[in-house]
């Protein structure tokens, strides 16, 4: 999840875990730290594009790890406030920020790494978008009303945060379930495979989503809204360049992809140049994580400089589009599914 909704949801646990042994700011504030440590490891260049996404929520991501760090962290914080009694409650407070961090970030399609050293497999419920107003306003207003109205009464605004949010959690993983459902039928009628199907919310709501489903050589693009009612989902068609996987699978950057994404990607060789995609992230033809491995030649020889672009439709035609789309306008080729043309 992004970072404003990482900080809202540390400040919220710390301070309903502190309660009233400690001053609502200072459980906020420290909550807010534990909150956004985790992220810190996006400032460490890997060497290259493709394993800055893989790394990603990583090691500083394991539960294991977070909560080690809990207790030192804990204990710091204790001292410098001069409650070297309550250490204990603040390695609780500020572990249960630490550990509340990844598994929010499990909720998105992204790639969690949670169980290091043990695996490394990047797990991703993938029920959220990375940005939810719906899910961090209810945490915001929380924890604010806690530090300005004093005693109990403030502590039940922020548990009444917590208990709203966590609610939309649950909700949005409800609404996955019953879209996959909805999915699995659409792809039967039409005689799709429906071995290895993805369903994630569109930008910033639960209520329309897009659905990705693989098959050799070729992916199925569709998306549903719940004001579609009964209609079925309608798919697009596209190449994923199995070929060019089958040729090209030795090379790391493309191991990396193959497993990160749980095989939702594509590879297309355009302009002498191969192109590796993550379809997980993003829309035909924009795409978050797209990678231009050089040559053929130079992505061979390993010896190719790997960029990434990040490819992302006009705000002002997306946003309408979206909005549409959640009203259940879809039938169309243009984009989240929605006619080229606005009604």
């Amino acid at each position: 999840m992004d970072s404003l909704t990482q900080i809202a949801l540390g400040s919220a646990v710390s301070l309903a875990a502190m309660g009233r042994r400690t001053a609502a700011w200072k459980a906020v504030l420290w909550g807010a730290v534990a909150g956004t440590l985790p992220d810190l490891d996006a400032l460490i260049d890997h060497g290259d594009p493709v394993s800055n996404m893989v790394l990603h929520r990583g090691w500083s991501h394991a539960l294991l790890y977070l909560t080690l760090a809990a207790l030192p962290l804990g204990w710091a914080v204790a001292r410098l406030h001069g409650e070297p009694g309550q250490w204990k409650r603040w390695c609780w407070a500020l572990g249960l920020a630490l550990f509340t961090h990844p598994l929010l970030d499990w909720m998105t399609v992204y790639g969690t790494q949670l169980l290091r050293p043990f695996s490394r497999e990047p797990y991703g419920l993938g029920s959220m978008f990375i940005i939810d107003p719906l899910y961090t306003v209810p945490l915001i207003v929380g924890t604010a009303a806690a530090v300005v109205v004093a005693g109990r009464r403030g502590l039940r605004w922020n548990a009444a945060g917590l208990l709203l949010s966590t609610a939309y959690l649950a909700w949005s993983a409800a609404a996955q379930q019953h879209v996959a459902a909805v999915a699995q039928a659409s792809l039967t009628a039409i005689g799709w495979p429906t071995g290895q199907v993805l369903v994630t919310p569109t930008p910033f709501n639960t209520l329309a989503w897009r659905i990705v489903a693989m098959a050799p050589g070729r992916y199925a693009e569709g998306f549903y809204a719940f004001a579609d009612g009964g209609r079925p989902v309608q798919f697009t068609l596209h190449d994923r360049g199995e070929d060019l996987f089958h040729r090209y699978a030795a090379l790391e950057p493309v191991r990396q992809v193959a497993h990160f994404s749980h095989g939702f990607f594509r590879m297309r060789e355009e302009n002498g140049h191969l192109f590796l995609t993550d379809l997980r992230m993003g829309q035909e033809p924009a795409y978050s994580f797209h990678f231009d491995l050089g040559t053929p030649a130079e992505a061979a020889a390993g010896r190719a400089r790997i960029t990434q672009s990040w490819q992302r439709p006009d705000p002002a035609a997306a946003l309408p589009a979206l909005w549409r789309r959640i009203r259940g306008h879809g039938g169309g080729d243009g984009l989240f599914g929605t006619p080229a043309v606005a009604p």
